[in-house]
């Protein structure tokens, strides 16, 4: 989910890395707006808030993220996850 001054929307998130992420949604948000983002996490009960997110850049209904400002305890979850995902994907190609 994500939200500015005059719209809250939800989409997919895509290639999500400590820094970012990219978001396919119905109505992208243009180019250099800020954002706030609440990301829905598999296995996690609570959502993850980004307090402060940019738009980088926009391609049809995606649209591509810059994490700014994220509250301690949320980036350590953030970093979390994403050390998890890596790890398990480390395993699956050695396994190949």
């Amino acid at each position: 989910m994500f939200s500015d001054m005059e719209t809250i929307a939800e989409g997919k998130v895509m290639n999500l890395t400590v820094f970012g992420c990219a978001i396919e949604c119905a109505g992208a948000a243009p180019q250099r707006t800020t954002l706030r983002v609440r990301l829905i996490l598999p296995d996690q009960a609570q959502s993850l808030p980004v307090e402060e997110a940019e738009v980088r850049w926009v391609q049809g209904n995606r649209m591509g993220l810059q994490f700014h400002k994220v509250e301690r305890a949320a980036d350590f979850r953030l970093h979390g996850f994403v050390w998890d995902r890596m790890i398990e994907r480390l395993r699956t190609i050695t396994q190949e």
